[in-house]
């Protein structure tokens, strides 16, 4: 079966290829057929299909299916950890933002970033030692499963779907942009290698196309970084200098308040950058993959040293972009230039594909054709490493936390509790290419920004009042969860990102651009609120539970892997 579907792909891909430059229409700026860009994608394709072929023989239980077995070492799950972690929003959309406003790109690094410490000093432990397959087991441990995994499971999936349609249109635009290939076919392209990763392979496929593609961007993006430092004698000083003289807001882009100019909405996004990555359910489920407490703490450190050189080598591309790309009329369209040459004026906003492909284009102009072939693939294989984790926890939250643990109350067979995955990978597949196709001409980047907030207001307060919090009863959890998630839903729906971009109103109910400022307080005094004042049965079992799960969280004893803690 495998062997056909990946025979039958590549056939397609193969079939495809010479006609990208051909195949798109509408007002994206098309570019000439990239046949070493085509040749890297379909090499990258069928070393991972070789790799799902691989895991599919691997995964036979569903710990093998949720887990990769639990037999993923400390580094290769950092490795993973930073594949899943560094988006096309990380790679494309901040050295985008460096380059148009300078040193306030770096809000949404720093806030990526600073996300890890809380995780690898606070979190990492306690998540290994009382989880099994999901961030759901954590936060239902000592609660009631119907109403704990009820509100998890949604979350997760509220969070994933977000998440989801922002990476399928960013593959699509990116696709669409490099290649001239459709739209709606990219977007296609993107679901059915996604489905087939994870329905086959599982999180063994999974983990090592995260890998693969996190080595590959790391390679990819210090040679980017080296060779666009190589151009100011390797002096950050020079590339500052020069970037300013280039730039069209001259010294303020070495200053703040370029990006985000009100300080409420600034610490708001801070706050939902910052907490939300504790509560993504896709980087949660990654310390299960692992045998026990100790190697999920080096996860997370090697993870963190990942992470965060790349977002150093993002800040270097950005700046270099600014004098580099400048250097490059071809790059830009033609009322932004003068005489062939670009227009100062028009550096930022004439680009073509928009800054979202200033990392392309400076691939191109320090690396030629063969880097740009190697960095545009890599561009799609991370979007593809992503989706594949995301989809993965979704179909978890459904078949692990709804079906077995709720709807069957944990009477399923393993069989079917597998069964059940599949089919919700297939319809999350279904449903994310579908999302990606409608959204297409809509401004997404919010998406991303509630992903994170509602992560934060919801996920993070339940899993870190669970563990720390004696008092913690079954209702202050249920309660305050919804409160969070609902708080998040709602003001980010009756913000600007909503109500007037998308939905088209004039302006819009509130200023707030991230609901995380007013969220993330109703969650955690919603927790505390609905928990002091329940004086049910349910509630005294709930706190006498808490000293068994306390020491299990601090020893590991009876967690699975305790022996190697």
């Amino acid at each position: 079966m495998m062997k056909k579907l990946l025979a039958s792909l590549l056939a397609s891909l193969a079939f495809v290829g010479p006609a990208f430059a051909d195949a798109v229409t509408g007002p994206v700026e098309k570019q000439a057929t990239n046949v070493t860009a085509i040749v890297m994608f379909l090499a990258f394709v069928a070393a991972t299909m070789g790799i799902t072929y691989w895991a599919a023989s691997r995964t036979k239980t569903a710990k093998d299916f949720y887990t990769g077995g639990g037999g993923i070492t400390g580094f290769q799950n950092g490795l993973a950890i930073a594949g899943d972690y560094m988006s096309a929003a990380s790679f494309l959309g901040i050295s985008g933002l460096v380059f148009s406003s300078g040193y306030d790109g770096l809000i949404y690094s720093i806030g990526f970033l600073v996300g890890w410490p809380i995780i690898m000093f606070v979190m990492a432990e306690q998540l290994r030692n009382l989880g099994k397959f999901t961030f759901a087991d954590v936060a239902s441990y000592r609660f009631g499963q119907t109403e704990i995994r009820t509100m998890a499971a949604f979350s997760s999936l509220v969070v994933v779907a977000f998440y989801l349609i922002a990476q399928m249109v960013g593959a699509g635009k990116l696709i669409q942009v490099l290649f001239g290939l459709d739209y709606w076919i990219a977007v296609v392209g993107v679901g059915i290698l996604m489905l087939i990763y994870v329905v086959f392979g599982g999180m063994t496929a999974t983990t090592w196309v995260q890998i693969i593609k996190a080595c590959l961007l790391l390679a990819g993006a210090t040679f980017m970084g080296l060779a666009a430092l190589s151009h100011f004698g390797f002096s950050p000083e020079e590339m500052f200098k020069q970037a300013t003289e280039a730039h069209p807001k001259g010294q303020a882009i070495m200053g703040p308040g370029g990006l985000v100019k009100d300080p409420i909405n600034a610490i708001s996004l801070g706050l939902a950058l910052m907490f939300g990555t504790a509560g993504l359910p896709h980087i949660l489920m990654r310390f299960f993959t692992v045998p026990n407490a100790k190697e999920a703490r080096k996860s997370v450190f090697y993870a963190t040293g990942f992470i965060g050189y790349f977002y150093i080598l993002t800040f270097i591309i950005g700046f270099s972009a600014i004098v580099l790309l400048g250097q490059h009329p071809e790059f830009f369209k033609p009322d932004a230039l003068v005489n062939g040459v670009v227009d100062k004026a028009h550096l930022v906003s004439g680009i073509n594909g928009g800054t979202n492909m200033v990392a392309i284009r400076l691939a191109e102009a320090v690396g030629g054709n063969v880097f740009l072939g190697f960095i545009s693939a890599v561009a799609f294989a991370t979007i593809l490493a992503v989706v594949s984790g995301l989809t993965l926890a979704g179909a978890s939250a459904i078949s692990h936390d709804l079906y077995a643990s709720v709807i069957a109350r944990g009477h399923s067979s393993e069989v079917m509790e597998m069964k059940v995955s599949r089919m919700a990978t297939v319809c999350l597949g279904v449903i994310a290419v579908i999302l990606g196709i409608a959204f297409e001409k809509q401004n997404v980047a919010f998406m991303v920004g509630l992903a994170f907030a509602i992560a934060a207001s919801c996920n993070f307060p339940v899993l870190i009042m669970s563990v720390f919090w004696s008092k913690m009863t079954t209702r202050g959890a249920m309660l305050g969860g919804w409160l969070g998630l609902i708080t998040a839903t709602v003001l980010t729906i009756i913000s600007k990102a909503i109500w007037v971009d998308v939905i088209g109103n004039a302006a819009p109910l509130i200023s707030l651009n991230n609901p995380a400022i007013i969220s993330i307080p109703v969650a955690f005094i919603g927790i505390w609120l609905f928990s002091i004042t329940d004086k049910s049965k349910r509630a005294e079992q709930d706190i006498l539970g808490y000293e068994a799960q306390d020491v299990r969280c601090q020893t590991g004893i009876g967690a699975e892997g305790a022996s190697g803690h």
